[in-house]
């Protein structure tokens, strides 16, 4: 059996890759492509994953998005034509939706954010739609989710790389000395995803907070930009205390060693609240119903106006307890795989 994974942001190198070492260990055939966005190529090349590149991202414009997927819809084609996989699998690649039903090869998506309008796309072309158990039916129906294509696992997909983290030194070498690590309250924070399809909303709470606590003298900021344009606006600001790394970054380890994180909403949020890391999120957009899950935990505080931005303490916190799920990877393997062979059949 050939699986086939597409790789279409940053974080879904992360989940993919333990993924692709169980595969291989049951001795099934991985092939991953992967899009120029954000920091995926780099991420792909830190955990030992090898990938065609295709496509890029279409920027903020609805045209933009819609010409670029049908451009690396093209690709993905030509590449899976030749590749010849059994089963295609992704978080919510749009374009591998359209090829591999235009291919006939069985459609594995999984996804965690269920209001996005371009679940239409990837619902209704799916085989199997796997979702957290936190994500009810009636939510994802009017995307074409229906209940005959749905499949459940336990948990936060953020688990299945977290089961296994391990602690390393040196999380701050080269981003902020030992000193300021031991002194300031070290934050950890993620911008918006400005240019995504479900991000057509202002949201000033997060520059706001940015405001605030990169002129602390107490707090140290370590800052990742989603893209470009975002790393040059926040350089562009020269808050004295922020520093924006200029390469890749371990962001689990780095999750691990902040005394907290504040991101506009995503995987670095759920990430700091599996690991037991205090975490804020300023995003202004419908909750997703496993945040809500993380809220309900104690895991993850919502920060929705602006006099509220005092809630976020700056404090130290060494203090850390995991989420644990050893079951959810093997869980995940066998929905995919399952989809493959009831497609066959």
């Amino acid at each position: 059996m050939r699986v086939w994974i597409d790789l279409a942001n940053s974080p879904h190198v992360l989940f993919f890759a333990p993924l692709v070492r169980e595969f291989e260990r049951r001795g099934i055939d991985v092939v991953c492509t992967a899009r120029d966005f954000a920091q995926t190529l780099g991420l792909a090349r830190m955990h030992g994953l090898r990938v065609e590149i295709i496509g890029r991202h279409g920027g903020k414009s609805a045209l933009g998005k819609a010409r670029q997927i049908v451009a690396r819809t093209a690709g993905l084609r030509r590449f899976a034509r030749a590749a010849r996989p059994d089963i295609a699998v992704s978080h919510n690649s749009y374009a591998q939706a359209l090829a591999a039903r235009s291919l006939r090869v069985p459609f594995v998506t999984l996804m965690d954010y269920e209001h996005t309008p371009a679940n239409h796309v990837s619902f209704r072309l799916a085989d199997r739609i796997l979702l957290p158990g936190a994500v009810s039916d009636g939510s994802v129906a009017r995307y074409g989710a229906s209940a005959r294509k749905i499949s459940r696992y336990s948990g936060f997909k953020e688990q299945v790389y977290l089961e296994d983290f391990e602690p390393r030194a040196g999380a701050f070498d080269g981003l902020l000395p030992d000193e300021v690590v031991s002194r300031c309250v070290v934050a950890v924070a993620r911008p918006p995803a400005d240019f995504a399809i479900y991000h057509r909303f202002k949201n000033p709470l997060f520059d706001l907070w940015l405001d605030q606590a990169g002129r602390d003298p107490g707090v140290s900021v370590v800052l990742l930009p989603r893209t470009r344009d975002q790393r040059e606006r926040a350089l562009a600001l020269r808050h004295p205390c922020v520093v924006v790394p200029d390469r890749e970054i371990d962001g689990p380890n780095l999750i691990y060693h902040a005394d907290l994180v504040v991101s506009a909403g995503g995987t670095m949020n759920r990430e700091a609240a599996v690991l037991g890391v205090p975490a804020y999120s300023l995003f202004a957009g419908r909750r997703a119903a496993v945040d809500a899950a993380l809220e309900a935990l104690k895991r993850l505080v919502f920060v929705e106006r602006p006099e509220d931005l005092g809630s976020i303490r700056l404090v130290k916190d060494g203090a850390r307890s995991r989420l644990r799920n050893p079951g959810l990877r093997d869980q995940i393997v066998e929905r995919i795989l399952g989809a493959a062979v009831r497609k066959a059949a």
